[in-house]
Parts: C-alpha cells; structure tokens; sequence
C-alpha cells in the first residue's frame, strides 16, 4: 500500500460539479483530494481488506441476533425500552438492510485493525462509489495511472442489485421516500444518489426532507403532500429519532425504514466491546471494553469513544493513561468504551482510515480519508486509490 502524488485532471472541479458533486471543498479547505492516491495490491484488496470485512459483516449479523433477543444487551446499549419491541420485530421480518461501511487502520504489512462500523448512515458514499471510478477512468484515459490499474469498487453496482432486490421481495410496494435533513449539501447529494440507483433499479422513488414528515390523526407517519410515507430511506440517524418529538410514534407506524431499526444494535459503539466478547483475539478486532471510570483500563495505551456519536466527535486519546489528544462534540451521555490505541500508518504525515463498504451485505468498495489528526472527522480528505495491474 503505497501513497503517491498524481497530478490532478485538468478542470477537475468543473467535473464534480457537472456530475453534483459540489462539497469537494468544505470551509474552504479541500475535501476532495487528487494530488495524491493510494496503490495497492489485488493481495492487499482481496486478503487484507475485502475478505475480513466480509467475515466481521457475517460476525456482526450474529451479533446482532444475539442483541435484539436480550434485554439486558438493549440495555446496555442504551437503546430505548420503549423501542425494543420494535428493534425485535423488525429482526424477525428480516427487514432489509441497504448499507454500512466498516472502518480500519490498514498499512498492507499485518492484518487490519476494525476502528468502528458505521452501520446506519455512513458518509462518503457517493465519493466512494461513483466520482473515484470517475477519476479512475479518467486518469487511464489521460495515462496518470498505469495500464491495468483497477479500483476495489463495485458499489453502484451493488446498490442497484440490492434495490432490485427489495422490489423482488415484494415487499416494497408503490413509492419509497428517501430523506435526508435540509440545508445539508452532502446529505442532500448522497440521498439524490442513492435515490438514482434506486430508481436504475426500478423504484419509485419521492425526494423529501425529514423536517417535513408529519404524523397522521392515526399516528401514521406522512409526506408534506399528505401521501403515506411506507418505505423511507433516511440519511438520519436513529438516536436523532427517537429523541425527536415524532419519536414516540416510531413503534406504532406502519413504515420500513432503511436502515432498519435492528440495525440499532450495530450503529453503536457499544457493538465493539460486545464483538470483542465473542471473538477474542481475533486478527482484525482491537481489545475493547465498556468504559467504568472506577476501573483501571486493561491497557496502557487506548481511545474512549462514546457509544453513540458521529463523525470523530469527543473521541479521546491516552498514552500510560494520560489524555494525549481529544476532539470535541455534544455525545458521551450515554457512556463511553474503551479500545486499545491503534495508530493510523502515517505517511507523509497523512494518517489513512481505509473505510470498506458493505451493500446488501457484501462487501463490495474501498473509500480512503486521510488527515494530519489520529482522528478522521468531517474534514479528512478522501483520497482515490487504485489497484496496480499484474506485472508480467
């Protein structure tokens, strides 16, 4: 796994814009980065990165089998009792899932490192599946990138499969709403995207806003046009929901959410520890636990991260246990867990966080973002990469 500089398309921001992309840069500082780009080997791709995220993605299905039918489990995740009801019956259905994204520290020399899987509504989707093959086959055309290269990348397709297969179920019936919060660009880009492939898929599909949803004289959940709203896909967490004022209607609606509400039990960090628990000492797990702060840690170097929260928010770094380094946020009221310190491979003083996607429960693509911090945040830049032909 190597990083290199790679000279930039000409026009490059025309491009993302023509095609939507238009959050390349956020605050002023780019986001969106093809100065550099990471190689890698097809070994590194299918035995280092794909193949371990497909067996944590079958473990963690296990593991959430195990959580919906416990309450003390529920419990301890800090999941409402008001919505385990909810979380089980939506098990049971076998309600689908569309998509997740596992992250992990990853060098190309010794197996990869699980930071945390972003099992509800992870970010960078649309860079990942649709503009890095864009600049792959771009850079080919302009002879940037070596002949052969390819790219561990088959997300779009997946996404379009996995639609179909909600239609083919025959569950999904008439139109499906997709929402995401207003005045959000990224938010609002990757609903639109994920809404195309729906709709190369055959789904009927109706652009809303969650703010906009409304609650019928039933309790039944409502489109601003007063339309049922039966299937929703929602860029929304569910902490956020139920915590909102139309949370207390959750159990008694009619509506299939994606993600859906057992994904509940994995969309938190609390998972870790859990994971952990099960497979001790597995190649890919980092030691975890739940934090109690009257117990000395098992380690002398670790993170606490909270069992709910986003985007690199109020993560804390110790080394001999002392506090290092700390991001801020509004999460931790829940708790906190811990996970033994693991360092992204600096280079060039680019720390990588390789994010692997999981679509309708395969993995399938490679997102990189890097950033000068141990931490990735809302600002870390992605980076494209490429795998390196066979050399004859």
């Amino acid at each position: 796994m190597r990083r290199i500089p790679v000279e930039p398309r000409p026009g490059w921001r025309r491009i993302a814009e023509d095609n939507g992309f238009f959050f390349h840069h956020v605050d002023g500082d780019v986001y969106w980065d093809e100065s550099a780009c990471y190689a890698l080997t097809l070994e590194e791709i299918e035995t280092g990165l794909e193949d371990p995220a497909q067996e944590l993605a079958d473990m963690c299905l296990d593991l959430a089998a195990d959580i919906v039918n416990s309450e003390e489990l529920l419990d301890r995740l800090r999941i409402p009792p008001f919505l385990w009801d909810m979380v089980r019956d939506s098990w049971r259905r076998n309600e689908p899932s569309l998509y997740g994204r596992f992250d992990f520290a990853f060098d190309g020399h010794g197996p990869a490192k699980l930071y945390e899987y972003n099992a509800d509504t992870p970010t960078a989707l649309y860079e990942a599946a649709f503009f890095q093959w864009l600049w792959l086959e771009d850079c080919l055309k302009l002879g940037v990138l070596p002949e052969g290269a390819d790219q561990f990348n088959s997300i779009h397709e997946r996404m379009r499969e996995c639609f179909a297969s909600f239609l083919d179920s025959g569950n999904l019936k008439g139109r499906m709403h997709f929402a995401s919060m207003k005045d959000t660009e990224e938010d609002r880009a990757t609903v639109e995207y994920i809404m195309d492939c729906a709709a190369q898929a055959g789904v009927d599909g109706k652009r809303i806003y969650m703010e906009d949803i409304g609650v019928d004289g039933q309790g039944l959940f409502i489109d601003p046009d007063g339309e049922a709203v039966h299937w929703l896909f929602k860029l929304y967490p569910w902490e956020y929901m139920w915590r909102d004022d139309f949370g207390r209607f959750l159990p008694g609606s009619d509506t299939t959410f994606v993600e859906p509400a057992w994904k509940m039990a994995l969309s938190n960090k609390g998972m870790l520890p859990l994971l952990y628990e099960r497979h001790p000492g597995h190649p890919n797990l980092l030691p975890a636990w739940f934090h109690d702060v009257a117990k000395a840690p098992p380690v002398n170097d670790y993170v606490l991260k909270p069992l709910l929260s986003r985007e690199g928010a109020n993560i804390f770094v110790f080394k001999d246990h002392r506090q290092v380094f700390a991001t801020d946020g509004v999460y931790g009221d829940e708790g906190y867990i811990g996970q033994a310190l693991c360092p992204p491979p600096f280079v060039d003083g680019q720390g990588p966080v390789c994010g692997v996607w999981i679509v309708g429960g395969k993995s399938c693509g490679l997102g990189i973002r890097e950033d000068k911090s141990p931490i990735t945040g809302n600002l870390s830049r992605f980076i494209p990469h490429f795998i390196e032909g066979n050399k004859e």
